[in-house]
């Protein structure tokens, strides 16, 4: 995988830099916005899986209240959803974060999604080759459906992506996903589609 390995990389550093920098402001005023509306902290971390199952820890602005029922356990990720957090997750900013994991070297810019380590046991050996590269801020799979796909394609999407960053056109298909990344996120903004699997304010869990 040249291409992942020679190029691939330098580009994340360069791309992820110049974002950090010219969303600068956007960092205060979204910190701000959370701080007064949420409190502290800002931001919420998550233990997800990267590259070959190894844990990273992700970075999302905060988009939910830590409110919790007579039992003391978490309420529904519905009942706890604000409304700047749905605003947030509308228009992605609350992904923002993961640039400084792309910079550390824990993500790419594009690739698999990081998903939660507890379903590491529950993939197929096929669908467990989504973790052979970094996980990404968007990828193939984002650009296909988000959420709103079934957990088996979005998976098998995944995989895909896996098999073709070992083509000559690896290169093109990134820049294919980055464009494509622009356009959806106008599209998610206006209409909300995609940020939430049906029925679910997030996404439903993998079993």
């Amino acid at each position: 995988m040249l291409y992942a390995r020679l190029v691939k990389r330098p580009c994340d550093v360069v791309v992820a830099g110049i974002l950090v920098v010219l969303l600068l402001p956007v960092f205060i005023a979204v910190s701000i916005a959370v701080r007064i509306a949420l409190g502290a902290p800002v931001l919420f971390f998550s233990e997800r899986a990267g590259r070959g199952g190894r844990p990273i820890t992700l970075a999302k602005f905060r988009t939910m209240t830590a409110a919790t029922g007579p039992d003391g356990r978490l309420l529904a990720d519905e009942l706890r959803m604000t409304t700047l957090g749905r605003i947030l997750r509308r228009t992605s900013v609350d992904e923002l974060p993961q640039l400084f994991n792309v910079l550390a070297g824990s993500m790419s810019m594009i690739g698999p999604r990081p998903l939660p380590l507890r379903y590491l046991p529950r993939y197929s050996p096929r669908q467990a080759r989504r973790l052979e590269v970094l996980p990404g801020i968007t990828g193939w799979a984002q650009i296909q459906g988000r959420n709103a796909l079934d957990w088996p394609t979005r998976l098998e999407l995944d995989v895909q992506y896996v098999d073709m960053l070992h083509r000559w056109y690896a290169p093109l298909l990134d820049l294919r996903i980055a464009a494509c990344t622009i356009g959806l996120l106008v599209w998610q903004a206006l209409t909300g589609r995609g940020i939430a699997a049906p029925g679910s304010a997030t996404m439903t869990e993998f079993t």
